[in-house]
């Protein structure tokens, strides 16, 4: 707009000036403007005619850490050069997809791969894709909007947990002897003598040669216990920043434990406790795992309901032989008391107790004599203590930590 205003101001200047004096040469810069003005417009008027455009994303989801491929296509089907365009796409992405200035001859073709990493978790726009030109002068320009818009959602990342193992609920009576059942799983423990009905690929052979009777492979169920994670996302025990906080390592501890626990077969339900309660039941399969980084990837730090509230408002939907998994950052030993019940209910429970202060004090630097992260220091130990007292299983983990070996 500066420019064009610029332009006016001297074009008026130019024409009053060759009309009063009368000279050649003022008239002759006038035709030359004049000209340069309308070659640039038709220049801009069909720099987009004739073009053909496109964009496709690989995957709409995905987690941290995963690249995200979005291929470009575009085509001049005129006889006539386009010698400049602008490609891109606008989104709200953390790392914007390039853009891209080229030059189409006639009938040409252009395609390429814009590969961007997804580094944080969340749901994103990218919007329909725009091709824009102008004239060399910058008096014109053209653009046009190509496509639909996208939304790419970005679960946490998952890191592998080879060696975590789920503790083992308090079952007594019947429930503690393994319990027989008619299908065929991998846990074959005993044989016995073959009854009227059996199949004959549950025969034994080698035991069958041995004793002289045919002899029947007797199979246990397999014990698949249920996680119910809770995620604790109360804005006032939350510190850090970015993807070095509590907020972003409670993410990638529950979508770890799920994914691995829903690898296992086992039924995984969800409580988080951000802006709202929110909790998805247990469910086993891919629909299941989908649900819940919805979820992850949607929540922020921002809940108001504190960890003992949510806990008594989700523990009554754990059955007996579940566990509950409890992700938080909360030093305040006052919910530790809600999971007392659990051990007579036949329920276990696990804690990933994240350290907050070693997440605040990488955020704003080490401080000498520092009073404040000394009683967070104690205020955690107490929590540990708390939680050693009932016999509840615990992970502590600090900023920097290997998740997957903490768990381990």
């Amino acid at each position: 707009m500066i420019r064009r205003l610029q332009f006016l101001i001297v074009a008026v200047v130019l024409l009053v000036a060759a009309f009063s004096t009368g000279l050649g040469f003022l008239f002759y810069v006038v035709y030359l403007g004049l000209l340069a003005i309308g070659g640039s417009y038709v220049l801009t008027r069909f720099g987009l005619a004739d073009l053909e455009a496109g964009y496709r994303v690989d995957h709409r989801q995905g987690h941290v850490g995963d690249d995200m491929r979005t291929t470009y296509s575009i085509s001049n089907a005129s006889g006539l050069p386009k010698p400049w365009l602008e490609v891109y796409n606008p989104t709200d992405l953390p790392v914007p997809l390039p853009g891209r200035a080229l030059s189409l001859r006639s009938w040409a073709q252009r395609s390429w791969i814009a590969i961007v990493p997804l580094t944080r978790r969340g749901t994103f726009r990218i919007e329909p894709m725009v091709v824009r030109t102008g004239d060399p002068f910058g008096f014109f320009e053209a653009a046009a909007s190509v496509g639909r818009p996208t939304v790419v959602t970005v679960f946490p990342r998952v890191l592998p947990l080879p060696r975590w193992k789920l503790p083992n609920a308090f079952l007594e009576g019947t429930h503690s002897a393994p319990e027989r059942t008619l299908q065929t799983t991998p846990l074959a423990t005993t044989v016995r003598p073959y009854a009227p009905g059996d199949s004959f690929n549950r025969i034994h052979w080698r035991s069958t040669a041995r004793l002289g009777e045919i002899q029947v492979k007797e199979f246990d169920l397999e014990q698949t216990a249920d996680v119910w994670i809770f995620v604790d996302l109360e804005s006032r025990v939350q510190t850090g920043d970015g993807d070095i906080s509590t907020v972003e390592e409670a993410m990638r501890a529950a979508a770890s434990i799920a994914h691995d626990a829903i690898l296992e077969n086992r039924a995984v339900g969800l409580t988080t406790s951000g802006h709202r309660l929110v909790s998805i039941p247990a469910d086993r399969g891919p629909r299941q795992r989908q649900k819940i980084m919805a979820l992850l990837a949607a929540v922020e730090g921002d809940g108001r309901t504190p960890l003992a509230e949510v806990l008594l408002t989700g523990l009554p939907k754990l059955r007996r032989g579940m566990t509950a998994v409890i992700v938080t950052a909360s030093r305040d030993r006052h919910w530790v008391r809600t999971l007392t019940s659990l051990r007579a209910r036949g329920v276990a429970a696990a804690v990933v107790a994240l350290d907050g202060a070693s997440y605040e004090s990488l955020e704003r630097g080490p401080r000498h004599g520092d009073t404040e992260a000394d009683g967070a220091a104690q205020e955690q130990r107490a929590l540990r203590f708390a939680l050693a007292e009932y016999d509840v299983k615990t992970y502590e983990v600090h900023a920097g930590d290997n998740l997957g070996a903490v768990l381990a």
